[in-house]
């Protein structure tokens, strides 16, 4: 299995983004150092905007609330297009389940690549199980619009394979795309629960093409 990570996952962000990135990471250590010293329930937004030494107009133009902050920036819901194009075009030879390991590369290694940030999250969400259902909604909404892009791919691919006999059968194929979706779904669980876990400082690339390496050994 190839491991190579595509021009889209492996692309450097620029000046300005890093900028945008280094203040939504002030954010997120602040709104979540102080839930950790004194509740979530008790942090308001100007307290936090002290903390990140920011004013709470700037806040506001990253998070719609602190419980958002708490949860920090999902990559899950935000598929880039190109990504997506890339994906739909690999055609019926290339393999379904890796295109679907470098997508997520680029979605899940910037939710993972602060071992510190995602340790202090960790503690917070769980002293609120509400956040925590916001989190599991997250990963639902980022699975459904996965196995529609699947769902998307495995009919091209069928119908380059018919090439126009007969008609694909679209209940099959979306039970193919459920259940190829989830079970890449798993192998990225599995790569983030060992990130999380390890000691050593893999990074999430490695951790991530080792699950998918194992997946195939089993399927």
């Amino acid at each position: 299995m190839s491991t190579t990570i595509s021009p889209v996952a492996a692309a450097e962000p620029g000046l300005r983004e890093r900028k945008r990135q280094a203040t939504s990471r002030a954010i997120q250590f602040a709104v979540l150092e102080l839930s950790h010293e004194k509740g979530l329930e008790n942090v308001t937004v100007d307290d936090i905007s002290r903390r990140a030494d920011i004013s709470p107009r700037t806040f506001f133009n990253y998070f719609d609330s602190k419980e958002s902050a708490v949860l920090g920036e999902s990559h899950l819901t935000s598929l880039p297009d190109e990504l997506v194009d890339e994906f739909l075009a690999a055609g019926p030879g290339a393999s379904v389940l890796d295109g679907l390991r470098d997508i997520m590369l680029v979605v899940s290694v910037p939710d993972t690549e602060d071992f510190e940030l995602h340790q202090l999250r960790k503690q917070v969400i769980h002293k609120s199980p509400h956040l925590l259902i916001q989190r599991i909604s997250r990963m639902r909404e980022f699975e459904v619009e996965l196995t529609a892009i699947v769902e998307q791919r495995l009919a091209m691919d069928a119908r380059a394979h018919a090439k126009g006999k007969e008609k694909p059968d679209q209940a099959l194929i979306h039970d193919r795309a459920s259940l190829t979706t989830q079970v890449a779904l798993a192998a990225m669980r599995h790569s983030w629960g060992c990130w999380a876990e390890s000691a050593e400082s893999l990074s999430m690339p490695v951790l991530l093409a080792n699950s998918f390496r194992e997946l195939h050994t089993l399927i």
